[in-house]
């Protein structure tokens, strides 16, 4: 029973500590529709398994919806009015990776936190 509820207030403490981790701006740049580079900024809001915030491109901002934090795995979509992305990730130290549905083909993203 000891053991138990160690591990219960190991996981009420390891939340707060991962939620405080991703707070912040993230950057990625990946391949563009058409064929240029995009940048991607991801804005991260963390209030304990709970994330929003927004992802800016030069294509418009788009909002979070649906962020869950368990342990270092993320996952969220990001909505605009015309479309919406599923992604899943893990977090470890100052990178995400991140694979987001877009169209209906997995595209890996590697967040790097701003400094």
């Amino acid at each position: 029973m000891r053991y138990l509820t160690a591990a219960a207030l190991l996981l009420f403490f390891a939340i707060p500590a991962i939620s405080a981790e991703i707070d912040g701006k993230w950057t990625a740049t990946v391949d563009g529709m058409d064929g240029n580079k995009m940048e991607l900024t991801y804005d991260f809001k963390a209030d304990g398994a709970k994330l929003t915030g927004t992802v800016t491109s030069s294509m418009g901002v788009m909002q979070i919806t649906e962020g869950k934090i368990d342990g270092s795995a993320i996952s969220f979509t990001a909505t605009s009015d015309q479309f919406s992305i599923p992604s899943k990730g893990t977090l470890s130290g100052d990178e995400i990776k991140l694979t987001s549905d877009v169209g209906g083909q997995s595209m890996p993203i590697l967040l790097k936190r701003v400094k």
